[in-house]
């Protein structure tokens, strides 16, 4: 990263992460060293496999790096208290779980789980665009769109420092998805959440993001703004990714 005196919110050093697969071992994550920049976004690119979910998994304890640190506002993870590390740094997947029973049973469950009461959950809704007369629906009625922005309020309800967003709009038709997405960057520009945001869609990185990170088979191959990556990527790896011709791993 450029901005060298930006205060850090996430940081990576020198981590290596391995998991058995089928009774072998495979490394996933191979000498990652980077920092997230508090305040802003950064988008993590790349073909599938590449240990994205990976390293977000990393920075709220759903996984630990077999070496190297992971540090979450100057802490290292393994030092935070798990409860209090999952309220700071909050994670969005993909397809959002919805829990069985109503939406306000659904956004209370994150608070409760940490031993606290929603107090608000109207404004949670309305944050996300959603209508507090939603509240008393059941949870598993609702459209996909409207269970990511569920998820999302439910995570926004401990009130994070940071967000891990992975995939979160992939599976939402392209309305639904532009939707979120802009409700996401609302959200970001009113509270300036530390964002690390899987995609794999390039468009959507160059719109939501200042910085991105492109990864190929584990390494961090580019880690730089984002509108120079997309302009002028530093790696062969990053101009054959651009062009849609990057279909092998490094060795």
């Amino acid at each position: 990263m450029s901005e060298q005196n930006a205060p850090v919110a996430i940081s990576f050093q020198q981590v290596f992460t391995s998991f058995s697969i089928k009774k072998e071992r495979s490394t996933v994550l191979k000498n990652i060293t980077a920092t997230v920049p508090k305040g802003d976004i950064v988008a993590l690119i790349g073909p599938s496999g590449s240990g994205k979910s990976t390293l977000l998994s990393l920075c709220n304890l759903l996984h630990t790096a077999d070496s190297g640190e992971v540090l979450v506002e100057g802490v290292n993870v393994l030092n935070w208290n798990v409860t209090e590390l999952r309220r700071k740094v909050g994670l969005v997947f993909q397809s959002p779980t919805m829990f069985p029973g109503t939406v306000r049973e659904n956004l209370a469950l994150a608070r409760r789980l940490q031993g606290s009461t929603l107090n608000d959950p109207e404004s949670l809704l309305i944050n996300v665009g959603l209508s507090p007369d939603l509240l008393d629906h059941d949870a598993s009625d609702l459209s996909g769109g409207q269970k990511q922005r569920i998820a999302l309020a439910r995570v926004l309800s401990t009130e994070p420092h940071a967000l891990l967003l992975d995939e979160v709009t992939s599976a939402l038709d392209p309305s639904a998805a532009r939707n979120v997405e802009e409700w996401i960057l609302q959200i970001h520009a009113k509270e300036r959440t530390t964002m690390l945001w899987v995609t794999h869609h390039l468009e959507q990185a160059q719109r939501v993001s200042q910085w991105t990170w492109l990864m190929v088979d584990g390494h961090l191959i580019e880690a730089t703004e984002t509108k120079r990556f997309f302009s002028s990527p530093q790696s062969e790896h990053g101009q054959l990714f651009l062009q849609g011709e990057l279909s092998g791993y490094l060795t």
